[in-house]
């Protein structure tokens, strides 16, 4: 079946599932279906270790009588199963409470005359192909140096998948995507001590990847790098977060300003918009139609129009991201972020990586972060961090073991620079974030 063809399947999915919930009484209703299919290799230590095929299919919906609301989901899409949901979430919403905010998102911003992104672009791939791939990536890694004496293996991943929202305003629609990517792991030793690290990739276009061969010298660069390293005193000092970490920070941003924190006030960034919450150079926006666009889409879960927004300009907080649920409770309207923010990017104050590491003289480059430690609430910020020790503008040796500490308002209205090194894999645009002062926990 064409994937022309098969949007169209399900989009009768769809249409059925809103006419049975009419049929059962319901004053308005929204479902999805998805379609998935896949295939994963991985080659460890020169020899195909896993071969998967896969292929999901998913279906939900919900429904609303009056602003009571029921919803339920099945994996089944055969037409018995299908009515059968429809029914569970009509007597799950018989059973609700009602909530003044529960409903569709308003049908005057559904999506109209919705582009074509150019999401699709399936890799016609095989088994024995994926895994000569995969095996030229980990062969790469392990060529660089013999102190990479072992490897978690090279994975490539192709996937395409088909989609489609609906709702009782008369909104159907949706669209075909891929997703590709290759990723190695390898493990570096000298002595008794390993390190572990990585690299990938991923696109929607199969040419948009980096070659095998650069994936796999990444990480084993990155691994070995990390070898021999050092513990610090606890000290306050400037602290770089590499590209590759900083877009964790924008996701802290994100979630502070997100709808249900802020209407259940659990954000420091509350009552915020239109203040200076960065320096006066700070942009920061989502571009949700970016053709090719690793998160792109025309229109968000609830079909709300999505469009190109700036959410910091010249440092000032524009407003929140809100879904219609969140709009309803603040009296405001969708920002069409059902489902979060899509193709994020802040953008540089200029400089390169050898730059920023000039500019911070002497301090921490954090390219390793773990944990959860960041409290939206009161922007507390903590989490365990690995790096590399810089004097003189220069890498000196790596550092594990710490912690790197502070707060989120002072943070971002600190931002010192914003690097133009933003060739970073995934969704996100940004380059290596610096910061004048922040604490550095450690022996």
């Amino acid at each position: 079946m064409s994937e022309t063809e098969q949007i169209s399947q399900l989009a009768r999915i769809v249409e059925d599932l809103l006419h049975e919930a009419r049929h059962l009484g319901a004053d308005a209703a929204e479902a999805g279906v998805s379609t998935q299919t896949g295939l994963s290799v991985t080659v460890r230590l020169g020899e195909t270790e896993t071969i998967e095929h896969t292929s999901d299919n998913g279906l939900g919906i919900t429904v609303y009588f009056g602003q009571r609301k029921g919803s339920a989901s099945t994996t089944d899409l055969r037409d018995a199963a299908v009515r059968e949901t429809v029914a569970a979430a009509c007597r799950i919403a018989r059973h609700t409470s009602e909530d003044p905010a529960a409903g569709l998102a308003d049908a005057a911003l559904m999506a109209r005359d919705v582009p074509d992104l150019d999401l699709f672009h399936p890799w016609e791939l095989d088994a024995d192909t994926a895994a000569e791939i995969a095996r030229g990536c980990e062969d790469a890694a392990r060529s660089v140096d013999p102190r990479i004496s072992n490897s978690e293996g090279a994975t490539l991943y192709t996937q395409r998948s088909s989609f489609i929202y609906g709702n009782t305003h008369g909104f159907v629609d949706g669209y075909p995507t891929t997703r590709h990517s290759l990723s190695c792991a390898v493990i570096a030793q000298e002595g008794e001590e390993m390190q572990r690290d990585y690299w990938y990739d991923s696109s929607r276009v199969p040419a948009g990847l980096s070659s095998p061969e650069v994936i796999g010298r990444t990480a084993a660069e990155r691994a070995l790098a990390r070898l021999h390293g050092r513990k610090l005193g606890t000290r306050e000092c400037p602290v770089l977060f590499r590209a590759d970490v900083a877009p964790s920070l924008l996701r802290s941003l994100f979630g502070a300003i997100r709808g249900q924190a802020v209407y259940r006030k659990s954000t420091f960034l509350l009552d915020r918009v239109g203040e200076k919450i960065f320096p006066e150079w700070v942009a920061i926006s989502e571009d949700p139609r970016k053709p090719r666009g690793q998160a792109s889409a025309p229109f968000d879960n609830e079909g709300v129009a999505t469009g190109y927004r700036e959410i910091v300009s010249h440092g000032t907080l524009q407003g929140y991201l809100l879904d219609s649920y969140a709009a309803r409770k603040l009296g405001l309207t969708s920002t069409g972020n059902a489902g979060g923010v899509r193709n994020a990017a802040i953008e540089s104050s200029g400089q390169s990586f050898d730059m920023l590491l000039r500019d911070m003289g002497r301090g921490v480059l954090i390219t390793e972060l773990m944990g959860q430690g960041t409290n939206l609430v009161t922007g507390d910020y903590s989490r365990g961090a690995a790096g590399f020790w810089v004097e003189n503008g220069e890498i000196q040796y790596p550092i594990e073991e710490i912690t790197v500490a502070g707060n989120l308002n002072e943070m971002f209205s600190g931002l010192v620079a914003v690097g133009n090194d933003d060739d970073i894999p995934g969704s996100t645009r940004t380059g290596s974030w610096l910061f004048e002062r922040m604490t550095i926990g450690g022996d």
